[in-house]
């Protein structure tokens, strides 16, 4: 562990089942002071004093910028309206409960929000100021820095990429609607259309490594196969890299970003579908004959990304520089 500067922060990630803190030194986020990992509880008052256990356990000196990254619709104002993981967590004001009990600034930011910022500051998006995330996990989840800031939108809720529809009659969405982004170009997404062909008797490899059950098929097998040369695992991965294409040139074609990182779990096997990928989008862009290519690159962070990005993003957020805001 390194030892506590004027600069340490505190980044907490709430995850489904695990809440992580991390203190750091916000100029080499790489130097951890302490960190904790405490099991995710349910409602808003048992969330809440986990996240204080959380700084308790970390924190090294009083006012200490603590920054909150969680999955879900959280405000401008830092009130998490709802979320994916998080039963009897409905609008809850976070962040005034938090700076009500702690002695120092408090933000309260979108995980993949605060990965976005991770990235745009220490990351694969240094050098970059306008840039897109999309976190591929179980679902997907995404950042954007415009203009060198993190953009938010007017109530706080932007850059919920996963739930774009691409498919009106496709599977249905947790969310309640149909052929959402994410149920085709996440994790999930990857183990469903794997799952589809083992029904109907292909990725035998993969079929293999799940215990010889074809319902047990995840993503995780689709891409050791791939890595093997299994070509009904390579086929899969090749309409996963087209839908996730797919969506990248729509957030194009929104956005205009000079960079796109990708992050999550996913990403692990990025050296499998990331250049198939940039090809895809290459070809989808309107006119992309005459325009610059946009990169597509792979996140440096890891899991660390949420919890590293929500404590910078606390430090910015108290002391901002005289040409950007939160």
């Amino acid at each position: 562990m390194a030892e506590a500067t004027d600069q340490t922060v505190i980044g907490i990630d709430v995850g489904g089942t695990k809440i992580r803190g991390l203190a750091f030194d916000a100029g080499d986020p790489a130097s951890i002071v302490a960190e904790s990992r405490i099991d995710t509880p349910d409602g808003t008052d048992r969330l809440v004093e986990a996240l204080l256990e959380t700084v308790r356990r970390v924190q090294q000196a009083p006012g200490t910028p603590v920054g909150v990254g969680i999955a879900g619709l959280v405000g401008r104002d830092g009130r998490f309206l709802v979320g994916p993981h998080l039963p009897g967590v409905i609008d809850a004001p976070l962040r005034s409960i938090l700076s009500e009990a702690l002695d120092g600034p408090v933000a309260v930011v979108n995980d993949a929000a605060a990965a976005a910022w991770a990235e745009h500051q220490v990351g694969a998006g240094q050098g970059s100021d306008d840039l897109v995330m999309v976190t591929l996990g179980t679902g997907i989840g995404g950042g954007v820095i415009r203009d060198g800031r993190l953009f938010s939108g007017a109530r706080g809720y932007a850059a919920e990429f996963g739930h774009m529809v691409i498919d009106p009659g496709g599977p249905q969405c947790p969310c309640g609607r149909r052929g959402c982004w994410e149920r085709y170009a996440s994790g999930f997404g990857l183990g469903r259309m794997a799952r589809e062909r083992a029904l109907e008797g292909g990725v035998a490899a993969a079929v293999e490594l799940a215990g010889g059950e074809p319902g047990d098929v995840r993503g995780e097998h689709v891409t050791a196969s791939a890595a093997a040369g299994d070509d009904d695992a390579l086929a899969v991965l090749g309409e996963f890299s087209g839908w996730l294409a797919l969506g990248l040139a729509n957030l194009v074609a929104i956005l205009d970003p000079d960079r796109i990182v990708l992050g999550g779990g996913v990403i692990s096997a990025h050296d499998l579908f990331v250049g198939p990928t940039q090809a895809r989008l290459d070809l989808a862009l309107m006119k992309a004959e005459h325009r610059p290519e946009v990169p597509i690159a792979p996140a440096r962070l890891g899991p660390e990304a949420g919890a590293v990005g929500a404590g910078l993003f606390a430090a910015y957020a108290a002391n901002p520089g005289p040409t950007s805001s939160p």
